[in-house]
């Protein structure tokens, strides 16, 4: 008997973690197997990346928003977490690698920018508050693009953050934010005044997961042959990588629970202060000039690591944060 279209969406939501560990296995086998493909998917990121982005927003209940960011202890968590003592923690950890000015700049990229689309499947497997996250996405994502090129110039010194072109966040802004929003919100529009407009929204929603499925391949395809010829280099960076999981763990609970949060709330401030937006940097950090060719490859064993580490997340938050 052939599934249902609700019940195929039902079944890949089920099996997502799954799925997309499948997705980078597949995406590294034909990166390593076919080196030409690494232009192509490098190319396809950020256009992939803006459809993934436009599912992603059209879940963010835009007729009740405004009542979800009135909850000012939690949206006060996710904002403090991530552009307060997430700065603070990233400054200490990458003096570890401030020797090396391309790993330097691919650790600041990657950890400064907190997630604004995987964060929400791994937060509500976990029983984490995936309606609060949703509709503090669109608000996280306009404030690391304005604040990531400040906390570069802090980290990395004038020097760096002057190689840094402003061109490339002016892209990003305009890629991933300001057009796949608008276009959500129309589509929400649209789906509230007519039939089709509900099945254009049903789709792309039933689209999420083999969206993010494409990503994940594509990103690593694009990138994980370089990875295969520098993996030394890159060693130095993984310690940090999974010092600042652990870290943001501790820090996420510690101010969740002094702000008095629920529990659905504290689980998905850990999740927000642990997830990293290594999909919506990279078409960024790939427009660094060539002495930063090896921070692209820091940002994908970026996305490597932490996919593990959510899976561990999902299994590990329920207990250390009961309900």
């Amino acid at each position: 008997m052939i599934p249902s279209s609700a019940q195929l969406v039902a079944r890949l939501e089920r099996h997502q973690v799954t799925l997309y560990l499948v997705a980078l296995a597949v995406g590294a086998a034909a990166g390593l197997l076919l080196p030409e493909l690494a232009r192509p998917a490098e190319i396809a990121v950020t256009p992939v990346l803006g459809l993934l982005l436009y599912a992603t927003f059209l879940g963010v209940p835009f007729a009740s928003a405004g009542r979800a960011l009135r909850d000012w202890r939690f949206l006060g968590a996710v904002l403090a977490v991530n552009f307060v003592l997430v700065p603070a923690v990233v400054w200490v950890l990458s003096r570890i690698v401030a020797h090396d000015h391309a790993v330097l700049v691919g650790v600041l990229f990657v950890l400064l920018a907190p997630c604004v689309d995987y964060v929400i499947v791994f937060a509500g497997l976990a029983g984490g508050s995936r309606e609060r996250l949703l509709a503090a996405t669109p608000l996280l994502m306009l404030a690391q693009m304005l604040l990531l090129p400040l906390f570069l110039w802090w980290m990395a010194g004038p020097g760096i953050a002057a190689a840094v072109e402003v061109r490339p966040f002016v892209e990003a802004l305009l890629w991933l934010i300001v057009l796949p929003l608008a276009a959500a919100a129309g589509t929400q529009f649209a789906a509230s005044r007519s039939r089709w407009g509900m099945r254009l929204r049903d789709a792309a929603l039933g689209a999420m997961v083999p969206l993010m499925m494409l990503t994940l391949a594509v990103v690593v395809a694009s990138q994980v042959a370089g990875i295969g010829g520098r993996i030394a280099a890159l060693a130095i960076a993984v310690p940090v990588l999974l010092l600042f999981a652990a870290v943001m763990v501790a820090v996420g609970m510690a101010v969740s629970r002094l702000l008095g949060l629920d529990v659905a709330g504290r689980r998905a401030v850990v999740f927000s202060g642990v997830t990293r937006n290594s999909l919506v940097v990279l078409p960024l950090v790939l427009a660094l000039p060539p002495a930063f060719a090896l921070a692209p490859l820091v940002v994908v064993a970026q996305t490597l690591i932490e996919l593990v580490v959510m899976v561990v997340l999902v299994r590990l938050i329920p207990r250390l944060i009961p309900g």
